[in-house]
């Protein structure tokens, strides 16, 4: 059996709810670099003006919290850390809501445009930096990911030495996941159904795409909840956890996600501050025994799809999402 090894802990608090960020030193090749300086500067690219300051205000640290001079040696095997420098991003004007909270994990009910955790742009407006503020849960880390387009619930968890016991969970398919999906109404589409295809998704490319007779990898059952006029309220069932995995099966039965920027076609980049029209996808319920305390979980999202309550508030603009 293969031991992880212990964590070290960051000598730097976080930030706005954003870990400092490690950077390890190797061993190998130590040679090449005679000073911390230099092996940063051509690690990091971020120029040497913009490291110089950094040292120069004691922003890097060692372990013991030391800051590092233009002058320390380089520390084969050791380890810096530092803060980066955080853009300014667009405050996304939703709360998250909390449908479950004990000593082992938090289930939030995430709004729609919050990304669950950083990435690229979004950094400090995301679910996990929102929810270590406002709990007070430094160490708290997620068990999955939703779409930032996507509402509904996330499990987090409380304690980074559990954090595997319930990411294995997913990983094994073990948890009952449950969506909702508001899209035009076809009475051709057959229905219930069960999508099966492989999916893949380019790095770098914004859309996933099916590839025709390859090995199925993404599995959605399908079933129309109720309709009223030209809407469909959907129940979406997936059984794996491919990249916009409900969105390509909805796409491909013809009944595209009301306001989907990318399936069918990809859209014109919305402008940060722009909440119209969000995607009327809901992650709605999660399902599972718990790896630690051995409970069965069954949690439900209080939310609801403003499509299929009011077409004409959700087309006109934003609110409580």
């Amino acid at each position: 059996m293969t031991r992880r090894r212990p964590s070290t802990p960051s000598p730097l608090p976080q930030r706005a709810g954003i870990d400092a960020v490690r950077v390890r030193l190797p061993v190998a090749g130590a040679d090449a670099w005679a000073t911390l300086r230099d092996h940063l500067v051509g690690r990091l690219g971020a120029g040497d003006g913009v490291l110089d300051a950094m040292i120069a205000e004691g922003r890097i640290v060692r372990a013991d919290g030391s800051a590092i001079t233009a002058a320390s040696a380089y520390e084969p095997g050791g380890s810096v850390w530092f803060h980066r420098d955080l853009a300014p991003e667009t405050p996304v004007p939703f709360t998250i809501g909390i449908v479950y909270r004990d000593e082992h994990i938090v289930v939030a009910d995430k709004p729609h445009f919050l990304a669950t955790t950083p990435r690229g742009s979004h950094v400090t407006e995301t679910a996990l930096a929102r929810l270590r503020r406002d709990l007070g849960l430094t160490t708290l880390g997620p068990a999955h990911r939703l779409d930032r387009l996507t509402a509904g619930l996330v499990l987090f968890v409380v304690r980074p030495a559990e954090r595997g016991k319930y990411q294995t969970l997913f990983r094994d398919r073990l948890v009952r996941k449950e969506y909702e999906a508001v899209a035009a109404y076809d009475p051709a589409v057959p229905l219930p159904v069960t999508l099966r295809s492989r999916i893949e998704k380019e790095r770098g490319v914004l859309a996933a795409r099916e590839v025709p007779g390859g090995e199925p990898n993404a599995e959605t059952d399908v079933r129309l909840a109720a309709h009223a006029g030209r809407l469909g309220r959907y129940r979406l069932t997936p059984h794996t956890g491919r990249t916009h995995q409900l969105r390509v099966h909805m796409n491909r039965l013809g009944l595209p996600i009301l306001g989907d920027p990318l399936y069918p076609v990809v859209a014109d980049p919305v402008a940060p501050g722009d909440f119209h029209r969000p995607l009327q996808l809901l992650a709605r319920s999660l399902e599972f025994r718990d790896p630690v305390t051995g409970r069965e979980h069954r949690f439900v999202s209080a939310r609801t799809l403003r499509a299929w309550t009011s077409y004409a508030s959700w087309a006109d603009g934003p609110a409580d999402q």
